[in-house]
Parts: C-alpha cells; structure tokens; sequence
C-alpha cells in the first residue's frame, strides 16, 4: 500500500490549493479515504474525509465551506481543494486510508502518506 500526496506549497491568504494523494497496491474504491493535518508544535488533526461511495463527506468545522474533498476512483486518487486560505491553515497535510465514515471521523485508519507542507503566508 502505497499514499503518496502531491500539491503543497507556499500561497498567499485568500488563495487556493488542490491536494492530491494517488492511492496504490490495494482496491481504492473499498476504501474511505480522509486528510489529516499537523502544524509545528500542534497534535495531527482530522480535517476531511469521503466515503467509498462519494456520497458522505465530513469536514472539520474549521474548514467547512472553505475545502472540498473528492474522489476520483477511476484514477485512484483523492483530492483536497483548499479555498480561502488562512495563515492557520498552515501544516502538513497527510492522506490517510480507513474501514469508513463514523460519527463525522475517518476511522480504522491503518495507512498514511508521508504528508505535503502547506504554507499560508504573505
């Protein structure tokens, strides 16, 4: 199993980023995928996650209506598109595989990619 997150980098507040983490060595669609994210000095905090079918998505309440999580299971990837970029949102984004969606979380995590810098800065 094999995640490996591409799209970081350094914006400006107000702008816009697409994560994405191509996904291999298992059945991509059997799986919820979710993005996590850790800033310097802070624990790694949940921040979206989709379910195998696309049709449930959860946010954390930071970033809802700001970033969008999809799927395109055709291409075994997943994205994250982070609009309305703040200065907090600064960490390093990390995909993760999971058995599913359950109270609004992302659990039975057993994989993780090697994460992606996001730096929101002027």
């Amino acid at each position: 199993v094999q995640l490996v997150e591409s799209g970081g980098g350094l914006v400006q507040p107000g702008g816009s980023l697409r994560l994405s983490c191509a996904a291999s060595g298992f059945t991509f669609s059997m799986y919820a995928m979710g993005w996590f994210r850790q800033a310097p000095g802070k624990e790694r905090e949940f921040v979206a996650a989709i379910a195998w079918s696309t049709d449930d998505t959860y946010y954390t309440d930071s970033v809802k209506g700001r970033f969008t999580i999809s799927r395109d299971n055709a291409k075994n990837t997943v994205y994250l598109q982070m609009n309305s970029l703040k200065p907090e949102d600064t960490a390093v984004y990390y995909c993760a595989r999971g058995s599913g969606l359950s109270y609004s979380r992302l659990y039975g995590i057993d994989y993780w990619g090697k994460g992606t810098l996001v730096t929101v800065s002027s």
